[in-house]
C-alpha cells in the first residue's frame, strides 16, 4: 500500500538513478538535438551510432568521439562552442515530461525507506527542471549532474558524490547504459541493469521483494 514504510532489503540504504534512459526516455530528444546543431557545421551521425557509442558518456568526449568517425578538420572547440544551443533545444523539447506513472506512485514510499538521488551525466541545469516540472523532485534526497564532477562515467566519482551527499555506503544503482553500470560497480554498489524506463517498477519490485500495487 502507497505510503508505507518498506522494508529494507539486504542493507540497501539507498537507491540511485540514472536520468536518461531510466527515469526518462530523453536519449532520443538529446540525439536530435545534438544532431540539429552539428549538421550545420557538417557533423552528421545515425541515431544507431549515438545510442552504441555515446549514451552515458560525457558529452565532450562524445565531440571528440565525432570528429575522429565523420573525420572532419572541424576544430573540437567549434563543436563545443554549439553546447549551449543544444541544451536549449533539449530544455524546449522536454519541458513537459511524462514520468511512468507506476514509477511515479512507488515514489513516496521508496523515499519513506531509502535515501533517493539522481546521478546523471547530463548537466543539472537540463534535469533539475524536468523532475521539477514531473512533480517527482522532493522524493530526491541530491541530484548530481556531469558538471558536478571532474571525472564522469565510467569513473566511479557521480556515484561517490550521491553516496557521500546523502551520507550512505551501501547503494543500488539502476542504469541503463554501460558507462554507467561500470561507473555503479567501481563505486563499489549493486547495479541493476536497465533496458527502459517502463522496466523500472518491475525491477525494483523484484530486487526489493516488494508486492504488486506498492
Amino acid at each position: 500500500m502507497l505510503g508505507w514504510s518498506l522494508p529494507r532489503m539486504n542493507h540497501i540504504e539507498a537507491i540511485f538513478f540514472d536520468f536518461d534512459g531510466v527515469l526518462l526516455d530523453t536519449e532520443p530528444v538529446h540525439y536530435r538535438a545534438w544532431s540539429d546543431v552539428l549538421r550545420p557545421l557538417g557533423i552528421e551521425f545515425s541515431w544507431e551510432r549515438y545510442r552504441d557509442h555515446y549514451i552515458g558518456i560525457d558529452d565532450r568526449e562524445m565531440l571528440h568521439d565525432l570528429l575522429r568517425f565523420t573525420g572532419s578538420p572541424r576544430a573540437w572547440d567549434e563543436l563545443w562552442a554549439q553546447y549551449p544551443a543544444k541544451k536549449r533545444l533539449f530544455q524546449e523539447r522536454a519541458q513537459h515530461p511524462v514520468f511512468e506513472p507506476e514509477l511515479k506512485a512507488m515514489l513516496p514510499s521508496l523515499a519513506a525507506s531509502y535515501r533517493l538521488a539522481v546521478v546523471s551525466s547530463s548537466a543539472f541545469s537540463e534535469i533539475e527542471p524536468l523532475l521539477v516540472n514531473g512533480g517527482v523532485r522532493p522524493y530526491f534526497g541530491t541530484v548530481v549532474g556531469g558538471d558536478h564532477v571532474k571525472n564522469q562515467k565510467p569513473a566511479p566519482e557521480p556515484y561517490l558524490l550521491a553516496a557521500q551527499r546523502l551520507g550512505v555506503s551501501r547503494a543500488l544503482i539502476l542504469e541503463d547504459s554501460l558507462a554507467g553500470q561500470a561507473a555503479g560497480r567501481a563505486a563499489g554498489f549493486e547495479v541493476v541493469p536497465v533496458k527502459h524506463p517502463s522496466e523500472v517498477p518491475g525491477l525494483l519490485r523484484t530486487r526489493l521483494g516488494l508486492a504488486a500495487g506498492v
